[in-house]
């Protein structure tokens, strides 16, 4: 029997661990592979949840903001349309129209000439009947007679006493008294002289006459009609020339000269058309109405226009500029005066104060405060104001762009 058998177990046991060892290595690096595996897969989707989120709630803050912005429609101002001709209304008066009135108080005794009656300078229209203005002459021609014999009697007396005192008959002192007496005699028939030409001024004006050639175009008092200082009797135009007024824009003006000619046209006669001529304007516009008060002269030496008739004057060859023109729903009436909300490349609300023109209902003209190139807010909310973003419709911006 071998005793040393056992060491062969002995030393395969001591020898067996060694490939245990091996095995449990190589299995170390796959469980830590398939946890690294986990940790990519749990890191994933991990990502794959969270991105997502992420994104939404971006989006969720985009739409908010976007929201929270404004959105506007926008229109540009367009320019209205050119045109060399200009027609405007007009009025049509006298070149020289006056009421005559009374200078003499009395009874009307009579008239001469009925309204449309033409008359000439210095023609007698009608008779006051004065007899308290007749008695007051009478009685100032009166005073004149009694001024002139005391003069007379004076005048004898001076030169009289002027003969006594070079015989020193009497004194100088009482011939300076008959000097002076015929100086004072003399003033009185002086001053009687004057109130009697005075009461013969006023006899004549009890015939009325007329001032200048012309028409009578109202008579305002009849037969025994109690006559005062002052009152209006008749009333006298000469249209041979008449005066036609118009109200030019402010956008014509710079064409409106003294000399530029224009037809002047009558509703009742619209084939005819009557030559006129601008002689002056007002030299300044009106502010309520942004026009310049033009005058115009037409002949009427064959009375075929009757004054303050209603016309239409049109002034040819003016080459005006079109002003630009806005929708009326885009206007701002604020403590400022009108503005209008301009929105800028950066979507920023700028107001501009404007002038307006003329007013077309749903538009009005627009002289200045803004260019055909601005971007103008249609119905801009009240609480509108410089600085504010906002975003235009798209639909706008295509509409305009068209």
């Amino acid at each position: 029997m071998n005793l040393t058998e056992p060491n062969p177990p002995a030393s395969i046991g001591s020898s067996a661990p060694e490939p245990r060892t091996a095995a449990g290595n190589s299995a170390q690096p796959k469980l830590g592979r398939w946890a690294l595996l986990v940790l990519v897969l749990l890191a994933l989707g991990a990502i794959a949840g969270l991105v997502p989120r992420w994104h939404h709630r971006r989006a969720l803050a985009n739409e908010t903001r976007t929201m929270a912005i404004p959105t506007v429609n926008v229109v540009s101002a367009l320019p209205g349309k050119a045109t060399s001709m200009l027609t405007l209304p007009a009025e049509v008066k006298a070149v020289v129209e006056a009421p005559i009135y009374a200078r003499a108080s009395g009874f009307l005794k009579r008239w001469y000439v009925d309204i449309g009656a033409r008359v000439e300078a210095g023609q007698l229209l009608a008779d006051i009947d004065t007899p308290e203005l007749e008695q007051e002459l009478s009685g100032a021609r009166a005073g004149l007679a009694q001024a002139e014999a005391a003069l007379a009697l004076a005048k004898t007396t001076a030169v009289r006493w002027a003969e006594l005192l070079k015989t020193a008959s009497v004194s100088e002192q009482e011939d300076a008294e008959k000097q002076a007496d015929l100086a004072l005699k003399a003033a009185n028939v002086d001053a009687a002289k004057a109130n009697v030409h005075r009461f013969e001024d006023l006899q004549s004006f009890t015939h009325v006459t007329a001032p200048f050639a012309g028409v009578l175009t109202t008579r305002r008092v009849d037969v025994g009609d109690l006559i005062s200082s002052g009152k209006e009797l008749f009333r006298l135009a000469d249209t041979r020339t008449l005066r036609v007024f118009v109200r030019v824009p402010q956008s014509a003006t710079p064409s409106i000269k003294s000399g530029v000619a224009a037809e002047m046209i009558l509703p009742e006669m619209p084939a005819r058309k009557f030559a006129a001529k601008v002689v002056r304007t007002a030299g300044a516009i009106d502010v309520n109405s942004r026009t310049l008060l033009t005058e115009l002269e037409v002949d009427n030496s064959r009375n075929e226009i009757l004054a303050g008739s209603y016309a239409q004057v049109s002034f040819g060859d003016l080459r005006l500029d079109p002003t630009l023109v806005l929708p009326s729903n885009s206007l701002l009436f604020r403590a400022e005066g009108l503005q209008v909300g301009v929105v800028g490349p950066d979507g920023r609300v700028e107001l501009h104060n404007i002038t307006l023109g003329r007013d077309f209902g749903r538009s009005v003209e627009v002289l200045s405060g803004i260019t055909a190139a601005d971007r103008v807010v249609v119905n801009p909310s009240d609480s509108l104001v410089s600085g504010v973003t906002v975003s235009v419709a798209e639909a706008a911006q295509a509409e305009n762009a068209k």
